[in-house]
């Protein structure tokens, strides 16, 4: 290939690749996701590139969740709790992810918190466990801690004996 035509191609190669990249940069996040065909798993990862509301819910590429905040997981403890005062029944976790259009990978953790700060109580086990709202959010009777204090002096006593 003579060098006067490789010299034209490579010119044209950068001319056609600055205009692509002047054309997106141009355009706004929406219209670019509206015109690349992507999947919906693609799209939430695009999305959460914009800060969008979607993006609370945005995967990474591998399907693992975002790092969330603990701003975030507190704002879905409250969120639950909220749900839960209008539910003196109280309510499975399914019914909690359900309402709350939350992926089953987005609840354990805020439901942990929930649990251990008593602004949520529980019964059952496993997926017949219903949580409930407890009022004044404290644990009442300082929870196991009360037995462990007791099974404490109680050891105590022995060894002194």
């Amino acid at each position: 290939m003579s060098t006067s035509l490789r010299l034209r191609l490579n010119q044209l190669a950068s001319s056609f690749a600055s205009d692509v990249l002047s054309t997106i940069r141009g355009a706004s996040l929406e219209e670019l996701l509206s015109e690349s065909p992507s999947t919906g798993r693609n799209r939430a990862a695009a999305l959460s590139l914009g800060g969008n509301a979607a993006s609370a819910r945005a995967r990474r590429p591998g399907g693992r969740l975002r790092r969330r905040s603990l701003g975030d997981i507190a704002q879905v403890v409250e969120t639950i709790v909220g749900l839960l005062k209008q539910s003196p029944a109280g309510l499975r976790a399914e019914q909690i992810r359900e309402r709350l259009g939350l992926l089953a990978k987005e609840l354990p953790r805020p439901l942990k918190e929930a649990l251990s700060s008593g602004k949520v109580s529980k019964s059952g086990q496993k997926r017949a466990t219903t949580y409930f709202h407890r009022e004044g959010g404290a644990v009442a009777g300082g929870g196991g801690r009360r037995r462990g204090a007791v099974r404490n002096r109680s050891k105590a006593a022995k060894r002194s004996r």
